[in-house]
């Protein structure tokens, strides 16, 4: 087994140190979240806090780690007689992303079940990190099956195996840490809230930090045995301060003046639920417990809150995760008074003496919209001769040639359902039809490997014909490993959604920009609840470009919409190209996954020799392809040309105009994708 990176030499990461420790203080907290660029120390933290957890009493031979003075009265191993236990290190479980249902459950051999009626069962990751922790890197990348089953083992502290009737259940409380790189997508809200704390972890940017940091891996990687021995007093004296605080803990006062901070301070920031306000109180108990106090002070409760609130904010997954630390600080002021008349000891200034905290703030984190950058009213279209990107004066825009300042989006609606046609069989999400591991039962086939999914009638119709000659005397069925039957299901998958968004001048011409982004925003919002990745590619001037390549970060891509700026002619054809590039070498890295192109603009074509020849011809290689595809009109005016429907049938799509768009219009139900060409 490799040794560790000690964790007393990890340089900086203050926070990331203090959240990670908590939690060894007092599991309780729920653990933490680690949020944060590559390359920033966070697994290496995470791995290294197993050495310094205090070893666990265990029964012996139990697979499912029983406290032998309390043992599980259900473990599958039981009934455990009483018996002296052994000590064991905590163990640092990983869940792998990949990993399927029965690694992280357990698996139950499902034909010695039928046929003898025998629960095998074989552990799985949730038995191995009982009392323990487990670790889920990139957990934000984590399928939507495996999230569900972590919601409910860390909601019950154990683990439920249900398959056609026959169940397993076993303890599974442990220690959540997980990992995530935000550019690579959000956490489901869901397990967001399940963790207790969360840190956010970026590199240094002190010469002399990085310089330490890079001397003291080269030397772990050089020799880490004897790297390790180096720092081998510090780790004893840190896993010596852990234990301490433990033992200080349930002495620790938690007074009615703090606790009516913790609970002002949760109102203010209007976080859901009650949960937020419990591991508040858990985490000021534990600081107190590591600073070596028996009483939780205003200090405390101000560090928990920065630690168990900013990620309980989130509404959508466009909030900027963090807290006002004005708006925190005047909350703790005006419920201070409150905790000194309670627990006044007759040495403390009962007047708080707040400094300063009136200057008007407290947005939340959200930056001031630019009321400046408007489309000037009279701009002339994108097709005006005069026009010229690269020599037009640095005037006021007033011709569709010149840049225009991005500009804010309109407030996200809830858009209408947009689906790929036919039965896929991607990623799991909740989008299009696919066959996948959950969902209805559509039928039956022999399992390719392990039994997953039983079918049972279809076993039994299976196994039924063969009963007399397999010499069955009993009431019981003789079933053979030929007679089994997986069971197919048809759910949803995620898709990848590429927008193709116009930015040139006709679009800010007519002050529609702010609207088209607002929809674009509502589509990655809904793209985010479906569990998509997504990209981005736009087209002004004389080319297009990919704003954002396919990804998981449906909040990355919102933010290069924001600073979208517009002007120039309209290459819609170089848009088109561009997206068909991207398509194509994301068929090569996921096959499975079924892409939808959801084109924004207003259909018209401007620039070059033959600009609207070419647009169709680049529409049809996509048609060729079969990639379903949708076309937002955002022509606008008594007069339309209807250019947006033309591209439409060009892509074998269909089109529907921003209004449309919004779930609550009565232009029509949910607008399925299509493939091939509709008629006009």
């Amino acid at each position: 087994m490799s040794t560790p990176y000690p964790f007393t030499a990890i340089v900086g990461q203050d926070d990331l140190r203090l959240g990670l420790l908590l939690n060894a203080v007092s599991p309780a907290v729920g653990g933490v979240l680690v949020r944060g660029e590559k390359g920033t120390a966070k697994s290496t933290a995470v791995r290294a806090l197993a050495a310094l957890m205090p070893e666990v009493s265990v029964v012996p031979g139990c697979r499912f780690s029983c406290d032998p003075v309390s043992p599980d009265p259900a473990c599958p191993d039981g009934p455990h007689a009483e018996a002296a236990g052994v000590s064991r290190a905590a163990r640092t479980v990983e869940l792998p992303v990949g990993a399927s249902e029965d690694r992280l459950v357990g698996a139950l051999d499902i034909e010695r079940a039928l046929s003898e009626g025998v629960k095998a069962f074989e552990p799985g990751l949730l038995a191995d990190a009982h009392r323990g922790i487990l670790y889920v890197d990139e957990v934000n990348l984590l399928h939507d099956h495996l999230v569900d089953l972590l919601l409910d083992a860390a909601a019950m502290g154990a683990s439920y195996v249900e398959r056609e009737g026959v169940s397993v259940r076993h303890a599974a409380r442990f220690l959540l840490v997980g990992t995530m790189n935000p550019e690579e997508g959000e956490l489901r809200p869901q397990l967001l809230d399940r963790f207790g704390l969360t840190v956010e972890v970026a590199a240094s940017r002190d010469t002399d930090e990085r310089v330490e940091v890079v001397r003291r891996r080269l030397a772990y990687d050089d020799d880490p045995e004897g790297f390790a021995a180096r720092w081998a007093e510090e780790e004893t004296a840190l896993r010596e301060r852990i234990g301490a605080a433990r033992a200080l803990l349930p002495r620790v006062v938690l007074g009615d003046g703090v606790l009516r901070q913790i609970a002002a301070t949760c109102a203010a920031f209007e976080v859901d639920g009650m949960r937020a306000d419990i591991v508040m109180a858990r985490t000021a108990t534990a600081l107190a417990a590591w600073a070596g106090r028996e009483e939780v002070t205003a200090d405390d409760v101000r560090q928990a809150a920065l630690l168990a609130l900013p990620h309980r904010r989130r509404r959508n997954p466009f909030d900027a995760p963090g807290l006002d630390e004005d708006k925190l600080d005047q909350t703790l002021d005006e419920a201070g008074p409150q905790e000194n008349q309670e627990n006044n000891d007759g040495d403390d200034d009962p007047d708080p003496g707040p400094d300063g905290g009136g200057d008007g703030g407290g947005g939340g984190g959200v930056p001031p919209q630019a009321d400046g950058d408007r489309t000037p009213p009279h701009a002339e279209d994108d097709d005006t001769p005069s026009q010229a990107p690269d020599s037009a004066p640095d005037a006021p825009g007033r011709s569709a040639g010149a840049e225009q300042q991005p500009v804010a989006a309109a407030e996200p609606f809830r858009t209408k359902m947009l689906s790929v046609p036919g039965l896929g069989e991607g990623a799991a999400g909740r989008r299009s039809r696919a066959r996948t591991a959950h969902g209805r039962t559509t039928g039956a086939v022999r399992p390719q490997g392990a039994l997953t999914k039983l079918h049972l009638s279809a076993t039994v119709q299976a196994a039924a014909p063969h009963q007399r000659s397999r010499g069955r005397s009993g009431r019981g069925l003789v079933v053979r490993r030929d007679d089994l039957r997986q069971a197919t299901r048809e759910g949803r998958e995620g898709n990848l959604v590429l927008f193709v968004v116009d930015a040139s001048g006709s679009m800010a011409a007519r002050q529609r920009m702010s609207a088209v982004k607002g929809a674009v925003l509502s589509l990655l919002l809904d793209a985010y609840q479906r569990r998509d990745k997504v990209g981005l590619v736009t087209f002004r001037g004389k080319e297009a470009e990919v704003a954002l390549p396919p990804t998981s970060s449906v909040d990355a891509a919102a933010a290069r919409l924001e600073s979208l700026p517009t002007g120039g002619r309209t290459p819609l054809a170089a848009g088109l190209l561009k997206a068909h590039d991207v398509l194509r070498v994301e068929r090569l890295r996921d096959p499975s996954r079924r892409p939808l192109l959801v084109v924004v603009t207003d259909g018209r074509a401007t620039g070059g020799p033959e600009p609207v020849a070419l647009a169709g011809r680049a529409a049809r290689l996509h048609q060729a392809e079969g990639t379903a595809s949708v076309v937002v009109d955002c022509e606008s005016g008594y007069v339309r040309l209807g250019l947006a429907g033309e591209l439409a049938r060009e892509l074998g799509g269909t089109a529907v105009t921003l209004d449309e768009l919004r779930a609550d219009s009565i232009a029509g139900l949910v607008k399925d994708v299509t493939a091939a060409g509709r008629a006009a």
